[in-house]
């Protein structure tokens, strides 16, 4: 969430909520300064952690307002979760890869999953083009290449969403999630633009890009994005109506870094935030949205995620009349501590130290931001 409010300020500069935005990220960075806070560690999975990392690293790349200089940097705060999830790469089982969930009594331990790969490629990819150091390159290559090699990726360029450890990796579910393509094209941009367009690179935007297709159904045009796993059928979690945010946001993230899918890109999201407005009717208020882009009228359908999707694909259609993300030597202002998040201790607890997960501790962060959104989608609404 707090990386598309970062967004939102970088695409209006509307800085009213920036003060909200700095504290609501800068509460949650826990005491080490790695985005491991004692209200979120003991069911924190290594996605979790990851999309800290998207929200600081784009704090970074779009010149947010620093923090104080008693805080951390967003910089080093990235640096401080990559290094961490180097360290948990799991070569015993699976050949490698990162387990979904960073405590071994959390549900989801044994399954390496696309998403929290491919958070660590992407954060390692994006470090790589922020700060030109080699060591991250290498590990977004180290990463794509084992990934590549599991039945999570197929010939085909279809993104399967995990694999069992217990099966040693040796197939996937077949699931695909918006989500899981957008988390990759948007490391592997990155990658195309840190080598100065390397053709392997290229290739690997454009399958990725490719295989976005299953998620613009041709029975309604052909550029309108569904969640074909679950929206269809009516069957989404309250998480899962929050992920077509997640790649409207780095398909538009995507042109920047690689120019030659900008016309592919930008007619889909174009499509798609016409389908998101008029879902944005609904409601007691009139203009609340719905989860079917698809569908001219609301679908009855509420919730932060359905908000985040249709901010995110509005606001992603102002991606040409602002610059792209800086470097570190291009205009960047966040310092970096390559060895942040390293040193004596251990990101492990004991199951028996932390009681019961109670549901507060999940989302209590979220109600508040679900209502800062509606606030600001109102305001898009108007921009558009």
């Amino acid at each position: 969430m707090f990386g598309q409010l970062v967004e939102y300020w970088f695409y209006t500069g509307d800085t009213k909520y920036n003060a909200l935005v700095m504290d609501g990220m800068l509460a949650q960075v826990g005491p080490k300064n790695d985005f491991m806070p004692p209200n979120q560690t003991k069911s924190e999975g290594n996605d979790d952690q990851a999309f800290w990392a998207f929200a600081a690293m784009s704090a970074a790349e779009l010149r947010f307002p620093d923090p104080p200089p008693n805080k951390p940097s967003w910089l080093s705060l990235a640096q401080a979760v990559f290094n961490l999830q180097a360290e948990r790469w799991d070569t015993k089982t699976c050949g490698g890869g990162l387990r979904w969930q960073i405590q071994p009594f959390n549900r989801g331990y044994n399954y390496k999953n696309t998403i929290s790969n491919g958070g660590f490629f992407q954060l390692a990819a994006r470090l790589a083009r922020y700060t030109n150091n080699g060591t991250y390159a290498e590990w977004a290559d180290k990463t794509w290449d084992w990934w590549a090699s599991t039945p999570l990726l197929t010939k085909e360029w279809q993104i399967n969403d995990g694999s069992a450890v217990e099966k040693k990796c040796t197939d996937a579910s077949q699931l695909q999630w918006t989500y899981n393509y957008g988390v990759f094209l948007l490391g592997a941009a990155n990658m195309y633009n840190y080598t100065n367009g390397d053709p392997k690179w290229r290739t690997r935007v454009e399958g990725i890009l490719n295989g976005t297709q299953v998620f613009f159904p041709k029975e309604s045009g052909g550029n309108i994005m569904v969640e074909v796993a679950c929206e269809p059928r009516q069957t989404c979690d309250n998480d899962q109506p929050s992920f077509k945010a997640y790649l409207s946001r780095w398909m538009a993230a995507t042109t920047q870094l690689a120019p030659f899918t900008t016309e592919l890109i930008m007619t889909k999201l174009q499509a798609s935030a016409k389908g998101a407005a008029a879902q944005c009717s609904g409601g007691t208020d009139g203009v609340t949205c719905g989860r079917k882009w698809t569908q001219s009228n609301w679908d009855g359908k509420f919730g932060p995620g359905e908000q985040m999707s249709a901010l995110s694909v509005i606001q992603a259609n102002l991606i040409s009349k602002v610059d792209g993300p800086v470097t570190d030597n291009a205009g960047g202002t966040s310092k970096g501590n390559p060895s942040a998040g390293t040193g004596p201790g251990t990101d492990a607890i004991d199951p028996k130290e932390i009681g019961e997960i109670k549901t507060r501790d999940k989302v209590g962060a979220g109600i508040v931001t679900a209502l800062l959104l509606l606030a600001w989608l109102l305001t898009l609404w108007w921009m558009c």
